[in-house]
């Protein structure tokens, strides 16, 4: 075998060689490969791509590595599963139901889970997966949301984010009413209540979804080519996005030693992030197995095939649509009548109109927040959530609208469990829905601040070490201890902002200026989203430690710094 030590091929050009490169099969056939796809130059710029580390990061890859269980398990279902509603006679090994008149679907997926060898378990995995697919995107958007990395430049991926929060709700919807059993047609029936409810196009997508009156013959058929084909090929797109546009920008990381806009502190790709990555998938997707070979979720076969004629006492949907099922609940029975046409406030409110403003707000709020405090600067470093107190109380109420409206779509297992009145539950869920968001409000800013204050009194003071000592005249007092230099700069490194200010209302011309109403607007806003802030203490206040302590490598050993281009 020789070796090549002089020079050395990267796409067509010669470089000169750092190391020996030996000139056998393999690396001519990489260098083959190279020519036509430039994997040398792609792998050299990303392969040490640095990564921040922070365990709220996985937050993010516990939803993609749900995503891929979804996929892989899904691909598993569509073997199996029939998409007809058909109807046949059961005469499967499920004893109790032999001889029932069902839709084939219902069927089949009662085949899958006994007929099928892993197929329950199999079922139950894509279920869980759902699940916490869901509640990761959750968790991971609201982690952007409380740190503030939808700023600028990553508008844009918040609402790609967005967007995949939506789908996934949706066509987790649709797939948890595939097997057409009782629960899942009694979801289906109030979906077609709530399309049916949108004025002057409700009827049209009512015909478009279950090809005629519910429940039609047409119904399963096409909500499987909707979450097996079109929904998922467009969240492959939006998660693909997602993670270029990750690599593009870099990683936003939390304020620290060394840490500045203009770079990133952390780990390389390879090998470090790679290996933490791999192992992590291998833990989601075994504790996702572990629920679904132990957690029964969804047993169909207990509820029966869905009759129109019938219903299930006490049917809950899956956790992410329990909001959906409790605006329709607390929602007083409101119609008008005008023209010969009815307008059912009753279910066009809470199914459309709330969960419109609810979300649309979560969407748009990068662009919102950017226009009431004028900030269009880019920012690379994170915000800790009680610096920011207003946008953190705002999250939470938002999060308390949605819990509160969740917890009302349980109002009747409620009633029965506490043994209380469902009519007072009703009552109450009203009341909470407009008054709590603003007690979480008010409480949240008040312990931001709060906690700032307490910030704030370490840095000048120090903190507290528990021994007490005496003083001279009798009295006691408590020693502190100065921080050191890395807890000092995280305590003190975020932004002190001011708000906005109307212009002189007489330029320098002379000419008067006349101030929109949305320059007003803007300007009062922008004054109660930053009133009251908890200023950073002078340097001549700060207790200061004479011992500098220099920085040291984090646990991995290994610390990387890659700076950002300029944009």
């Amino acid at each position: 075998m020789n070796a090549k030590a002089s020079t050395r091929t990267v796409g067509k050009n010669t470089e000169p060689a750092d190391i020996s490169v030996p000139d056998n099969k393999a690396v001519r056939r990489a260098d083959a490969v190279d020519e036509r796809l430039g994997i040398y130059r792609l792998g050299g710029k990303y392969i040490r791509k640095v990564f921040p580390d922070h365990w709220s990061f996985m937050l993010g890859e516990i939803a993609l590595y749900s995503f891929v269980t979804l996929l892989l398990t899904g691909v598993f279902l569509t073997f199996f599963f029939q998409p007809s509603m058909q109807e046949v006679v059961y005469d499967g090994s499920y004893v109790p139901l032999q001889g029932v008149h069902m839709s084939a679907a219902y069927a089949s997926t009662l085949e899958i889970s006994f007929d099928v060898r892993g197929g329950l378990m199999i079922r139950q995995i894509h279920h869980w997966a759902a699940l916490i697919f869901i509640a990761a995107l959750f968790v991971h958007m609201f982690r952007h949301f409380f740190t503030g990395s939808f700023r600028k430049p990553r508008e844009v991926n918040w609402l790609f984010g967005f967007l995949l929060l939506v789908l996934a709700m949706l066509n987790g919807f649709a797939g948890y009413s595939l097997p057409d059993d009782l629960l899942s047609g009694t979801g289906l029936r109030v979906a077609d209540g709530v399309v049916l409810g949108i004025p002057v196009v409700g009827t049209y997508l009512q015909f478009f979804l279950f090809g005629g009156e519910f429940p039609g013959d047409d119904a399963i058929p096409r909500l499987f080519t909707l979450h097996v084909l079109l929904v998922p090929a467009i969240m492959v797109a939006l998660v693909t996005v997602h993670l270029i546009l990750v690599f593009y920008h870099k990683h936003t990381q939390f304020p620290g030693p060394g840490r500045t806009e203009d770079n990133v502190v952390g780990q390389p790709f390879m090998p470090v992030y790679v290996a933490k990555a791999g192992g992590f998938f291998f833990i989601v997707f075994g504790v996702t197995a572990l629920l679904g070979g132990l957690a029964q979720i969804n047993p169909i076969w207990a509820y029966g095939p869905y009759n129109p004629g019938q219903i299930t006492a006490g049917s809950q949907p899956d956790w992410y649509i329990g909001f959906l099922e409790g605006a329709l609940r607390i929602m007083p029975n409101w119609e008008w009548t005008a023209w010969g046409h009815t307008i059912s406030f009753n279910v066009l409110l809470p199914s459309v109109i709330v969960p419109g403003i609810l979300f649309t707000a979560l969407g748009a709020y990068p662009w919102i927040e950017a226009w009431v405090t004028g900030d269009k600067r880019e920012h690379h470093l994170l915000d800790r959530p009680r610096n920011m107190p207003v946008r953190t109380g705002l999250g939470v109420a938002w999060i308390v609208a949605y819990g509160v409206l969740w917890v009302c779509g349980s109002n009747d297992i409620i009633a029965t469990h506490f043994h209380l009145s469902i009519n007072t539950i009703t009552w109450v869920g009203r009341f909470a829905f407009f008054i709590a968001p603003v007690i979480a409000y008010k409480v949240t800013v008040r312990w931001c601040k709060g906690l700032q204050l307490r910030d704030r009194d370490k840095v000048v003071h120090g903190r507290e070490t528990g021994v007490i000592k005496r003083l001279p005249n009798g009295g006691f007092v408590e020693l502190h201890e100065p921080l050191d230099p890395a807890a000092r700069h995280i305590l003190t490194a975020h932004e002190q902002y001011e708000p906005l200010e109307l212009e002189p209302p007489v330029d320098d011309n002379g000419v008067i200026r006349m101030a929109k109403p949305s320059q007003r607007l803007r300007v009062r806003l922008s004054r109660w989203y930053f009133a009251d802030q908890v200023r950073n203490p002078s340097a001549a206040r700060v207790a200061r430690d004479p011992a500098a302590v220099p920085a040291a490598p984090n646990h991995h050993g290994e610390i990387s710094i890659e700076h950002r281009p300029d944009t």
